[in-house]
């Protein structure tokens, strides 16, 4: 799976799969940047001397990647988007989802369709507030329908590690779009996500409050699993986000037709 479009001007964007050494230590590079560096970010998968972001999951993943050419690949600079994705039939890899380690996925594998994780989602800072996240939106897309996934998770983050502080975002997530409960993980280490009455919530300035990532997969039609998870080593308060593909906005679809017609 490759696109290349035209984006920020003349600038043409690669999107594909990794698919040597040099891609996937791109793409841990650019997550170091990111999760390290600008977040604080620490733990064991944390490679300070060569600068890499990884994990045990990374060798089982298929990682979608965004590539400006006009970078330096030798430096490992050309990578300036990532999603990290793992199907339910790719499990005997790694024998469990990077997700189970802060939530209960049990629900969702009991419905017995076919289940994609994603994470490690980041665009390099000198890209964001363009068309850069919405390519990798565009390939995630196909990478969906190319393997017929059914159910979209993955744990997504606030920065900090003060649930106080986002109140009212975690609030009206758990008032307003709490999962089903046959599609709803449950927090390992429970961190209450109904911290204020829903007639407390000012709705306006807790969406406001909320990463784009986050309201991205709102709009789409995307829920929340019960309770937070506040991970220490990543500096963040972490939720698990549930996509059913059938529910998908026709907007959604709108869109990515209309990206596919003009690639």
């Amino acid at each position: 799976m490759t696109h290349s479009r035209p984006l920020q001007g003349d600038l043409p964007f690669e999107l594909k799969l990794a698919v040597d050494d040099v891609d996937r230590d791109g793409a841990a590079r650019l997550r170091y940047k990111v999760f390290v560096e600008e977040l604080g970010g620490f733990g064991n998968g944390v490679d300070h001397e060569n600068q890499f972001e990884r994990d045990e999951f990374d060798p089982h993943f298929d990682h979608l990647i965004l590539v400006d050419p006009q970078r330096d690949k030798g430096a490992l600079d050309h990578v300036i988007g990532v999603y990290r994705v793992l199907r339910s039939d790719q499990m005997a890899g790694p024998g469990r989802f990077y997700s189970e380690d802060e939530y209960d996925l049990e629900p969702l594998k009991k419905t017995g369709r076919k289940l994609l994780e994603l994470g490690r989602s980041c665009v390099h800072k000198d890209y964001r507030g363009g068309t850069a996240m919405f390519q990798l939106w565009q390939g995630l897309s196909d990478y969906i329908d190319a393997h017929r996934i059914e159910v979209l998770f993955g744990v997504a983050s606030f920065h900090g590690t003060d649930t106080g502080a986002i109140a009212a975002p975690l609030s009206l997530l758990h008032a307003d779009h709490l999962a089903p409960e046959v599609l709803r993980p449950r927090s390992k280490s429970y961190a209450p996500m109904n911290i204020l009455a829903a007639d407390q919530i000012d709705r306006k300035s807790a969406i406001k409050a909320m990463p784009s990532l986050i309201k991205a997969y709102l709009r789409l039609g995307g829920v929340v699993g019960d309770g937070a998870f506040i991970d220490r080593d990543f500096n963040t308060v972490d939720v698990c986000l549930v996509l059913d593909t059938q529910n998908l906005s026709a907007r959604h679809k709108q869109i990515y037709t209309q990206a596919r017609r003009g690639s």
